[in-house]
């Protein structure tokens, strides 16, 4: 009886436990779930290339009325975030850049060009210098519309067809080249050198 009434309690005190600790967050927002509510366009044109840290990207973007959420839904948008993505075809092969539906979970869309405030009516546009750490790859861009809480609410995209390709900084500069060439002639020379006087001193 004694080691069922200490079953019991731990049993009870499992419960309390679990009934203590914080729910399980709920999934992320899924971008089939958003209207495509933004029109965004990109001044990159299809295949051009962009240097990092050196070319700019002009991002605009406007409410899409085409859409069913289009015309006034945009009462609730209090900013706009846009973003770089990975275009599918430097994904592949790549799980640390994969698209998800659950957006929670998307390691497409890595790198943030802007977020501001959404101004209705008009449209919004932001010039962007390609940072420094953006590696090379093709992108796309896609723009959040965010609500009060941070939400994301509706999207916009130029999307793949409309990737550009980014070159990004290899951290090597032409002048560590020509100092590792050099070094490499006078690595060369200097055995031959010694190889010569190796030699001179068999025959002696």
């Amino acid at each position: 009886m004694a080691r069922q009434g200490g079953v019991v309690s731990l049993l009870l005190v499992v419960l309390l436990l679990g009934a203590c600790l914080p729910a399980p967050a709920a999934a992320g927002v899924l971008l089939s779930t958003l209207p495509k509510a933004l029109a965004v366009t990109a001044s990159s044109k299809p295949g051009q290339v962009l240097h990092s840290g050196v070319d700019k990207l002009t991002v605009t973007w406007s409410l899409n009325t085409t859409e069913p959420a289009g015309a006034g839904a945009d009462a609730a948008y209090k900013k706009v975030q846009v973003k770089l993505c990975y275009a599918p075809v430097s994904q592949k092969d790549r799980g640390w850049r994969k698209s998800n539906d659950d957006l929670s979970k998307d390691k497409a869309c890595q790198f943030k060009v802007t977020e501001q405030a959404y101004a209705a009516g008009p449209r919004g546009s932001f010039e962007y210098t390609v940072a420094r750490d953006i590696p090379t790859a093709s992108y796309y861009v896609r723009a959040y519309a965010l609500d009060a809480s941070g939400t994301k609410v509706a999207y916009g995209q130029t999307g793949p067809a409309a990737a550009f390709d980014v070159a990004g900084i290899t951290g090597i500069h032409a002048s560590i080249k020509v100092a590792a060439g050099v070094f490499s002639a006078f690595s060369v020379a200097a055995l031959a050198f010694f190889f010569v006087i190796e030699n001179r001193k068999k025959n002696k």
